[in-house]
């Protein structure tokens, strides 16, 4: 059976959860700087499963999309 990492809505599977450590070597950040960014409230969404934070690697690569800019002084948008 071939894993498929959409999540439907409706489907009750969870899709692939990553660790912060994990989600933090995904984008090449250290885990402190991913929970600096969490704490802020800039970085990527996340989910919480009581203390555990866990991300999708969409929204990791969601987030990065984000981050995208054209000079120092200009995001793209």
């Amino acid at each position: 059976m071939a894993k498929n990492n959409q999540n439907p809505k409706g489907s009750s599977e969870l899709p692939e959860l990553l660790t912060a450590q994990e989600a933090a070597e995904f984008l090449h950040l250290s885990p402190i700087t991913l929970s600096h960014y969490r704490y802020q409230g800039r970085g990527p969404i996340y989910r919480k499963h009581g203390w555990r934070v866990y991300y999708t690697k969409a929204d990791l690569v969601d987030w990065s999309e984000g981050q995208r800019w054209v000079s120092t002084g200009e995001p793209l948008r």
